[in-house]
């Protein structure tokens, strides 16, 4: 190979890494604020379950259990 080709090569390799470099850090970054977004959500409709939607003694998770059932079943009587 001539040197051109090589020093070619060279820099192909090192914009492919940076490339890579950048698009792992850009990709990182999106899911740790999905992460966030979805963490923050899940505690907002968790109180809100909590304050407004559970019946006497029924947990938060057994609440969205009952709540989904009936919206299946609402669902199945159109």
């Amino acid at each position: 190979m001539s040197k051109l080709v090589e020093t070619n090569k060279k820099i192909e390799e090192g914009v492919v890494e940076g490339y890579k470099k950048i698009e792992d850090g850009v990709v990182s970054g999106y899911k740790k604020i999905e992460e966030g977004v979805v963490e923050g959500f899940q505690k907002m409709t968790d109180k809100f379950v909590d304050k407004y939607l559970t019946k006497e003694g029924e947990s938060v998770e057994e609440a969205k259990a009952r709540m989904a059932e009936e919206q299946k079943a609402r669902e199945g009587k159109r």
